[in-house]
């Protein structure tokens, strides 16, 4: 009886590369500009105008992108040249006032988180205290004989 077979390690496959989906973006990234951060701002909630919202957002600082400056969104440009999908319109806003921004609401909080630890801490008696550092510790071949 004769072998047919050619040996396993003389066999090459070629290497097949699998396609990986990825789903598409619903809001798409615009083309990042130095010195700037994008947002997109809600217009319309539930088909309805929310013109509070686009007013606070302008007086903080945002400003509105206008289409043809991002040539890749010109699809999207609203009546007044802004970029709008779908009830979001997409601002920007100097780096330096988002980290300020950022900066102002993590004290906030901080401040908050604060407030209500010192008056749990005011509420709390010595006899039954409400924090209690938990620490646990395990050990081996201690009461196994």
């Amino acid at each position: 009886m004769v072998n047919a077979r050619t040996p396993r390690d003389t066999e090459t496959r070629e290497k097949t590369s699998k396609y990986v989906y990825v789903p598409p973006s619903t809001l798409p990234d615009p083309t990042p500009e130095p010195g700037y951060k994008f947002r997109w701002v809600a217009t319309h909630v539930l088909g309805k105008s929310d013109a509070t919202n686009v007013s606070k957002k302008l007086r903080e600082g945002w400003e509105p992108v206008k289409a043809v400056d991002h040539a890749e969104l010109m699809l999207h440009a609203s009546s007044d040249g802004n970029v709008e999908i779908g009830g979001l319109m997409l601002c920007k806003a100097p780096v330096e006032f988002v980290e300020a921004r950022n900066t102002y609401y993590q004290n906030q909080a901080e401040m908050q988180m604060e407030s209500v630890d010192n008056n749990l801490m005011r509420q709390s008696d010595p006899r039954m205290p409400l924090f209690q550092e938990r620490k646990s510790s395990s050990s081996f071949g201690k009461g196994v004989k």
